[in-house]
Parts: structure tokens; sequence; C-alpha cells
């Protein structure tokens, strides 16, 4: 063998060796958020910026589908996903806390808190534990503010909607759109723009969209503005803002879909270029993650052509990120979806084709088109309405008494009713399948350009795209995870006929690593005190007041954010 090949063959191995021991001590490091200035160092992250882009229901159909289409109409051989495709992801949840599922389709909570935190969950849960008293699990979001580094949230869904909720907030339970709200206030989210207005505004008259959800009364726009952000409304106000914190919210509930909106809505694009803008003034890079949230609803409903409209222009925005990147040359880029919806396949009965032609006419949302058909009285008003959409003028008899019935092709109810009719129509006709209306277990594309890349390069678990971006910018998850659990506690709870607040006895007394004794009545003695709890589901809950004599220590509950407060 030649010396000179041999020895550096031995250098190698040695090189290799040493690199290993580093990687070793490095896992089994302090996450003590002291430690983390030392671990985080610039000379350590390999990126400055990250930009996570994230498809919600955007499964390899839906991109498959979109592509065949820019390809038929727009001239396009490909998307701009197609050029940093690397691998693929699992999108499994944890077992269910309050169904008794397996968690092996997921939702979105549990999806977003898994890519989003690095931590497996249940479904409906925005990243806390799978466990009775949870504690909150941090994102690369609150990582990356509490390293100094700017952040921002955009999505087409509400800003309170599980995706975006999972980097910046923590509930037991994602329907707790008001308590995500609220707790954005004191985030440290410097951009946030979406839909979902009503969970910010305490009344209808206070609404910019004539709703709100908050029956608490509460105003959030004050607080926003007081801590220093422009709170903006539309296209023009957002392309003028120029505040270093910007709350931007575009509807009352989820940005309309692309087919229906308006001049005034900013595009995923639009919305992604200012946010941009805003947070790179920041000298430490920035953390950003935009979504595109309503192909995931357009799936729910069946509704090919806005699937593809949504994915266009959520592929749009990936270009754009991509152009960012490619000038900008320390920013790397990730992209993903929570899972597939639908069940959608290209094909179906056996026929090798699609026919484009029936939903490219289509000039808006089934969405709104289902709002015009359930008004819909005789056939006739039927006939006019798809025609007046769509250009189809050949309805057969059987096809109106589906719609007019609000039926599936196989004569069962529609969940969606005529507007559920309608798409399956609008499948039939054009040779595209379903297999229903929920989310799928199959695995999704994984994206990324810049160093990330090769940290995500084959088949991984949804987890490790958390992992991967934090590493890549280098990101202590450990430490904002223990800076997090210090401060909050999730329990479940209940109220009573007085609007009291109880919590599970034995697990939040576990959780406060204390031992609590009830008596058959459901009442505890502490210290010469009792206090009279409630039996729930065989379980008993007490007040707060009884775990803050247990413990002595002050424990707060956090009605606006549905959390307590630890001293």
């Amino acid at each position: 063998m030649d010396n000179k090949f041999f020895n550096g063959l031995i250098v190698t191995i040695l090189s290799l060796f040493v690199l290993s021991a580093c990687s070793n001590e490095d896992s089994e490091a302090s996450t003590d958020p002291a430690d983390s200035e030392q671990k985080t160092s610039t000379e350590q992250a390999e990126s400055k910026n990250l930009i996570v882009l994230i498809g919600d229901g955007m499964g390899p159909p839906q991109i498959s589908l979109t592509r065949l289409y820019q390809q038929e109409y727009h001239d396009k051989d490909s998307l701009a996903l197609d050029e940093i495709l690397v691998g693929t992801n699992t999108t499994f949840a944890g077992d269910s806390t309050y169904k008794g599922e397996s968690g092996v389709v997921t939702d979105s909570a549990a999806a977003a808190t898994a890519f989003g935190t690095g931590h497996k969950t249940y479904n409906g849960a925005i990243s806390v534990t799978n466990e009775e008293v949870a504690k909150p699990v941090a994102s690369i979001i609150e990582a990356a503010s509490l390293q100094g580094k700017a952040t921002g949230l955009i999505s087409t869904a509400r800003i309170t909607h599980a995706t975006p909720a999972a980097y910046a907030a923590h509930v037991r339970l994602r329907p707790m759109e008001n308590a995500i709200a609220s707790q954005y206030v004191d985030a440290g989210v410097d951009v946030l723009l979406g839909g979902g207005e009503r969970h910010f505004v305490p009344s209808e008259e206070e609404s910019r969209y004539g709703a709100t959800k908050r029956e608490d009364q509460v105003n959030l726009i004050e607080p926003f503005s007081e801590n220093g952000y422009e709170v903006v409304y539309n296209q023009e106000e957002l392309g003028n803002a120029e505040g270093d914190k910007l709350l931007g919210l575009f509807d009352d509930s989820h940005i309309p879909y692309n087919l229906d909106r308006g001049d005034t809505t900013p595009s995923l694009a639009e919305q992604l270029e200012k946010a941009i803008e805003v947070l790179d003034k920041n000298d430490e890079g920035f953390v950003l993650m935009l979504e595109g949230g309503r192909i995931d609803h357009a799936g729910h409903a069946n509704d090919i052509h806005s699937i593809i409209q949504e994915t266009i222009e959520f592929d749009e925005a990936v270009e754009v990120a991509l152009d960012y990147a490619k000038e900008d040359e320390q920013t790397s880029v990730m992209v993903t979806a929570d899972h597939e919806t639908g069940g959608l396949t290209i094909g179906s009965h056996g026929i090798y084709d699609v026919y484009f032609e029936v939903f490219k006419a289509i000039e808006a949302s089934s969405e709104l088109i289902g709002q015009e058909l359930e008004e819909a009285e005789e056939d006739q008003d039927v006939r006019d309405i798809v025609e007046n959409y769509t250009g189809i003028d050949n309805l057969t008899d059987e096809e109106v008494d589906m719609i007019l019935a609000g039926e599936e092709v196989d004569g069962t109810p529609s969940q969606y009713g005529r507007e559920g009719s309608f798409n399956a129509v609008i499948a039939e006709r054009s040779l595209i399948g379903w297999t229903g209306h929920g989310h799928t277990g199959v695995d999704v594309n994984v994206y990324a350009y810049g160093p990330v890349a090769d940290l995500l390069a084959g088949h991984s678990d949804n987890t490790d795209f958390a992992k991967a971006g934090a590493e890549v910018v280098g990101l202590d998850l450990d430490a904002a995870t223990k800076n997090l659990q210090e401060k909050y506690l999730y329990p479940k709870f209940i109220q009573n006929r007085d609007g009291d607040y109880l919590f599970p006895a034995k697990a939040l007394a576990e959780a406060l690593e204390s031992e609590i004794e009830v008596n058959d009545d459901a009442s505890v003695e502490i210290e010469g005190e009792t206090f009279q709890g409630e039996e729930d589901n065989e379980e008993v809950y007490l007040p707060l007041e009884a775990f803050s004599k247990l413990t002595g220590k002050d424990l707060t509950w956090d009605q606006l954010s549905e959390r307590i407060v630890l001293p």
C-alpha cells in the first residue's frame, strides 16, 4: 500500500474520532441557559437566518396535481419546491389524551408541535407534553427569541390556528384560540401576519370585520400597540409599514381562498417579503415560519381547484424565500407539510387521465359556491349557480338531485352539505378521487436549501425537522424549554357552578412534587384548613388555593392564557 495514502487514511480516521468525541460531548452538555451562549456561538451555527414554510395538508398528491396543472396551463415544467426536494417526514402523533385514538393519523396541532419543538404530543395539543398536567415545550421561534434573534409567524389561516400557535403559544386544546391570542401579547414574536382578528377584539363594533369571539371583552390590540407593534389590516397598510414590530390581521377568521380574494388582501409572497424586510434589521438574524393554511381546508372540503391555487401561492412564497436565501448566503430554508388531507388520488375509475378543463374553469372556491347552493330551492337554481361559477351547463338530473340532497356519490350525507356534493360532482367529472374529508397518515415531502439540507436528507421523523432547524442556526431548544417549564404548567381543569377553576388533585400535586390525601367527600385538609373540591369522571378537582397551601408557593391561575404561573 502506498505510504502516503496510508498516512492520509490514518489522519482521516483520527479526525473522525475526534469529531465524534466532540459530538458526543456536545450531546451530553448542560441545558442550563447560562451555558447557551458558548453552545450557540456564530462560529458553530451554519446559518444566521432560518425560514420555515409549512404547506398545511400538502401531501405528495397535492404537489403532483399542482405541478401537472402548471405544466398544462402555465408552461412551467416544475415548481420552485422541486428544486430543493431532499427527503420525507413521518407524520404520526402520540396517543390521544381525549379520544383514545392511537395518533397514527395526526392533526395539525400535534404535527406542528413535533416539527416546531421536536416533541411528540397528542392530537389537539399545542406545544405541551402528553400529560394530565402538561408542561410547555419550546419551539425554534421561542428559542430564537430567547437568544436575541428576530422572529415572525405568517399564515393564511387564523394566526391563532394550530400551526402558527405551536410556535409561540401553549394550550391543552387547539380551540383555546383566545388564550393563544392572549399569550402572543408577551410571546416576543416580532411579526405576526394572518387572519383571526376576532380573537383580538372585544366587540363587533371594534372589529374591522364585524366579528368577535372574545366574550371576556378583552381588547388585545391595545397591549400590542403599547408594546410597539404597528397594526395593519390590508395590503396597502402592510406595504407602508415601517415599524420594527408588526401585527397584521387580514380577516376576522381565515384569509379568504385565493380564488375569492379582493385586491386589498396581501398574498403570501407579499407578506413574506415584508416580514423579511422587518426581521432582517436584527444583526443577530431571524427565524420565520410561514404557513399555507388553506391548502388543508380545501382538502377537507375536497375542493380541487382551491387546493391547486393555494399550493401555487405557497410555491410562490417558497420562491421568495429561496431568492432571499441565495442572495443573502446566510439563510437556510426548510419546507414540509404536517400531513396530507382528503386522500387525494390523481385518476379514478380505472381511467388513466385527468380532465383538467373541468376544474380549470371554476371561478370561486367551493366554500363560496356552497353558500349559494345552500339557498337553492329548485333544480334550476342549482343549474344556474353551477353554470355561473363553472361554465358547466349540462348537469344531469342525478347530479342536481345529489346536490340538492347534500349527498356524496354513494348516497350518504355529505359532511360538507351541498358544497360537498358539488365537489363530488366536480371530482367525478375530472377523474379525481378522494378517500374522505379528513387527514391521512402518509409520509410527506421535505424540501431544504442551504446548510440545513444535509441535516434533512433522506427519511426522517417530523421531530427531526425542528432539531435540524435548531442546529443549523445554533438554537438551544432544551434551554428554552427549561426556561418555560420554570414558569408555567398547563393542567386539565373544570369550572364549578360559581365559575371557580378547579384542578386535578393528585396529578397537580405530583407535578408540584408534593403528595395530597383526598377525603371521601372530595375535600382535603392542609395544615388545619379545609378545601372543598368536586368530583368529575372519578377524579377529584380542587381550587388552586389548596395547592398553594400544600406547597407554600404563591401559585397564580392566568385565566386569559389558561395556565398556572409558577412563582
